[in-house]
């Protein structure tokens, strides 16, 4: 890459991305950016609780369902003290290619006229929050109705230290590898869902499968409450989507366009596979398209127009229905609640296709040969799978030596809710 041109892409990654490091952007607090970047982090921690609590939740089987729950608030509570204490700084605060330094821990060196962009940096920081809360929510659907609550809540936080962190420093922070060779990751394509996808799918195989998977019917146990969640994650992606760009300005409104079209194609494509393959449309299918659709233009959808969204999220229902059935039979793992066969799959997917379709239009910026932005792309991938997939290995079987990972055979066959929580649903 000339130096003309990877100035042209970094310019473009700062504006769109808003992910550099706080103390490198100098500008005028916009009150317009800032209202609307207030909006879009509620929508985003919306995704979580309610969210993704009620979809796995009403997916789960109602023995287990008040784990979920639980697993998924606490997640938000530990995750958010990480974040401040040294998630934050280890993303964005300046370091080397792989990770931040230390100088941002306890969010020091940032004040109320801190500004990242047109917006406080105080604004920055829990925008940012809401996605490492909400990615580490995504993996539970691996390995739900199984994980010691202890255990689980122990993996979280080094995980998201180890692994998240750096992950989020390569694609999204100044100075990072991927960053530095212009990989395009609009709002978590990488970050999020391949890298949720991989630990989700770790975890299930080092935790094994559920007693009975295979032999006993699993159905999920209120399909109202996964039709509610699905809804609030539809909704809450908006501002996860429009709002990476952190300004309220027609590259937001683009994102959420585009975010609807491919969130409706996928839809559509899934339920026509099941239809044409099982005879009936169903309800799960039809909202699990819809985030597969979600997932897929995700890391595109600052960089994309609106026809080849439709092109990305109609592949993506296709290739994600393929993801949480026929690739999950053939490997036989027990992935719960398809979250790498959704979210893994459907961040890989997303990412390559991002390469293909990004034009200059949308970004304002030369755009590389598209063989070379793919291939790029394919490096961040390959490197997010890679790392994400042995580091999570490692914490895993840290958490089992420590903790142990798996609840015991009786309480497995009781439930969570009653064996862990002492509660269940009547």
């Amino acid at each position: 890459m000339n130096t003309s041109t990877k100035g042209a892409v970094l310019s473009a990654l700062l504006t769109i991305s808003g992910c550099a490091a706080a103390d490198t952007v100098e500008s005028a607090i916009d009150k317009a950016d800032v209202a609307w970047m207030l909006v879009a982090t509620t929508l985003v921690l919306f995704m979580t609780i309610p969210g993704i609590a009620l979809f796995y939740g009403g997916m789960s089987r109602k023995k287990n369902v008040l784990s979920v729950l639980a697993q998924t608030t606490v997640i938000c509570c530990a995750l958010t003290l990480l974040w401040f204490v040294v998630g934050y700084s280890l993303a964005f605060a300046p370091g080397n290619a792989f990770v931040g330094g230390l100088d941002h821990v306890f969010l020091r060196g940032i004040d109320i006229k801190s500004t990242t962009g047109s917006i406080p940096t105080y604004l920055f920081v829990i925008f940012q929050m809401t996605f490492a809360v909400l990615t580490a929510a995504l993996m539970i659907g691996s390995f739900a109705g199984r994980m010691k609550f202890s255990a689980m809540l122990v993996f979280m936080l080094l995980w998201s230290a180890f692994v998240y962190a750096p992950i989020c420093h390569w694609v999204w922070a100044e100075g990072g590898i991927f960053f530095e060779m212009g990989a395009l990751d609009y709002a978590g394509g990488t970050v999020v869902h391949i890298n949720a996808g991989i630990a989700g799918l770790v975890g299930c195989l080092v935790i094994g499968k559920r007693l009975g998977y295979g032999r006993e019917a699993m159905s999920p146990h209120n399909l109202t409450f996964t039709m509610i969640g699905a809804c609030v994650l539809w909704i809450g992606w908006f501002g996860f989507n429009g709002g990476s760009g952190l300004a309220a300005n027609e590259r937001a409104v683009l994102a959420i366009l585009v975010s609807q079209i491919a969130a409706a194609a996928a839809g559509c494509s899934w339920m026509a596979c099941e239809w044409i393959l099982r005879g009936k449309p169903s309800l799960l299918g039809m909202v699990s398209g819809a985030v597969a659709g979600l997932v897929v233009i995700t890391p595109a959808s600052g960089f994309v127009e609106p026809l080849p969204a439709l092109l990305m999220g109609l592949l993506g229902g296709v290739v994600c229905f393929w993801g949480a059935t026929g690739l999950k039979r053939r490997m036989g793992w027990d992935d719960s609640l398809d979250a790498f066969g959704v979210h893994g799959v459907g961040g890989i997917l997303g990412a390559i296709l991002t390469g293909v379709f990004a034009s200059s239009a949308v970004t304002g910026a030369a755009t590389l040969p598209v063989l070379e932005q793919v291939g790029i792309q394919a490096a961040s991938v390959a490197a997010t799978l890679v790392y994400g997939g042995l580091a999570s290995f490692v914490l895993f079987k840290l958490v089992d030596l420590l903790f142990g990972l798996r609840v015991d055979t009786e309480a497995e066959r009781q439930g969570l809710d009653l064996a862990l929580h002492g509660e269940r649903v009547e």
